[in-house]
């Protein structure tokens, strides 16, 4: 009986397994997670869960009773420290475990400051798992002084929920503005408004020179030279992809674990699908971190186990959830060169171009402006940048033209 081995439970981990099964596949089925819960959401971790809105349990992306029913081994709190290619055996802390195939969804890891400007203090937080934003609740407490390095959606999600909390938030920036990395100076000018409007200072163009404090953070030294008291402190300065255990066996690194377009590595019997990996799109190779790449990825990772032989094809869009504004992003945004802007009663949408290329849209409390952004780029269709700009426009008519 074959044995697919799925390494890493979260998203990627636990759409691959539920798809292999659902799909057909009657052999055995071993999901390995490093952390004690069955997989859960994480984009709620920094919004809903942080606030406290959400329950642990609701977190879950299914029911733990439903790996049994569906006859697959879910083993938490289980670290793998090795991969034997060859023999087709994983090493793990819980003994050996043999495979057939292997598909790896090892995600990613959150950057972390170092230790030689305080990054190891005792108060500094990354937002990346269940433990992570456990640790941190507690701090949350109305008047407390938090600072948060790091303006990209991590931080300023982070730094909404202290606002709403009562908490008194000062966010740095070490580049020009914040999204610098992922959006428009227009989609950063709409963000930095509305968190300045709850009361977060922003000092973008900042850099953080290190940390202070003796065991506990008591505040930080800006490259400015200015110094902030803080009572914690909260780090979303990127993440990168979880590749050390690919790269260990042998496995083929550029940006992530390179897959080809149906999600096979340079090694046979091994797949990976999610933010550890990079992948071919429109001629090029990419990494996306997001969390319908996972499902999506991991879902084609599992039909191809199958023999479907079918190529992974990427529809890009990401969401962020800050205050009362949900963000949705669609398409990618590299190489535009032009920003059209769409303003409506309480919304904003950003329609990237290239030339008369429509690229992606960053759309703010704008749910028909991602709707139709979304078909377009999907579509190939890009409508005359006049058009998207005008108030009257119908943008549903776009989808006819």
């Amino acid at each position: 009986m074959r044995h697919v081995v799925v390494i890493g439970a979260g998203q990627a981990g636990a759409s691959c397994v539920a798809k292999l099964r659902s799909g057909g596949f009657e052999g055995e089925i071993t999901l390995i997670g490093a952390e004690p819960c069955a997989p859960y959401q994480r984009p709620p971790l920094s919004k809903g869960y942080l606030l406290g809105e959400m329950s642990q349990e609701r977190l879950l992306l299914r029911p733990e009773a439903f790996y049994a029913d569906q006859g697959i081994a879910l083993k938490t709190n289980c670290r793998v420290t090795a991969i034997d290619p060859a023999a087709r055996v994983l090493s793990t802390s819980d003994g050996p475990v043999a495979y057939d195939e292997l598909v790896l969804t090892t995600g990613s890891t959150p950057r972390r400051l170092p230790a030689a400007i305080g990054g190891a203090l005792e108060g500094v937080f990354t937002v990346r798992d269940l433990a992570d934003v456990d640790a941190m609740a507690p701090r949350f407490v109305k008047g407390a002084k938090v600072l948060i390095v790091g303006g990209g959606y991590i931080g300023l999600e982070a730094a909404a929920v202290a606002a709403k909390l009562g908490l008194e938030v000062t966010l740095v920036e070490m580049a020009d503005r914040i999204l610098q990395r992922v959006a428009a100076p227009e989609t950063s000018d709409y963000f930095r408004a509305l968190h300045e409007s709850h009361g977060v200072r922003l000092r973008e163009g900042v850099g953080l020179e290190r940390l202070l404090g003796a065991g506990q953070v008591t505040g930080a030294r800006l490259s400015d030279g200015t110094e902030i008291a803080a009572d914690f402190v909260i780090t979303g300065v990127g993440i990168a992809p979880d590749i050390a255990l690919a790269a260990s066996a042998g496995v083929e690194i550029d940006n992530g674990i390179k897959v080809d377009a149906q999600g096979r590595t340079n090694l046979p019997g091994i797949w990976a699908a999610g933010d550890c990996t990079s992948f071919p799109y429109r001629g090029g190779r990419i990494r996306l971190e997001s969390v319908p790449n996972a499902i999506d990825q991991a879902e084609v990772v599992a039909e191809n186990i199958l023999g479907a032989g079918k190529d992974y094809i990427a529809k890009p869009w990401f969401w962020s959830d800050q205050y009362d504004v949900k963000l949705q992003i669609a398409g990618l945004n590299a190489g535009y060169d032009r920003v059209v802007t769409r303003r409506g009663a309480g919304s904003a949408s950003f329609w990237y171009y290239r030339g008369e290329t429509l690229l992606a849209v960053d759309a703010a409390n704008d749910p028909r402006g991602y709707m139709v952004g979304k078909r377009l780029i999907e579509a190939g269709k890009s409508p005359d940048p006049a058009l998207v700009a005008d108030p009257q426009t119908d943008l549903k008519a776009l989808l006819r033209a």
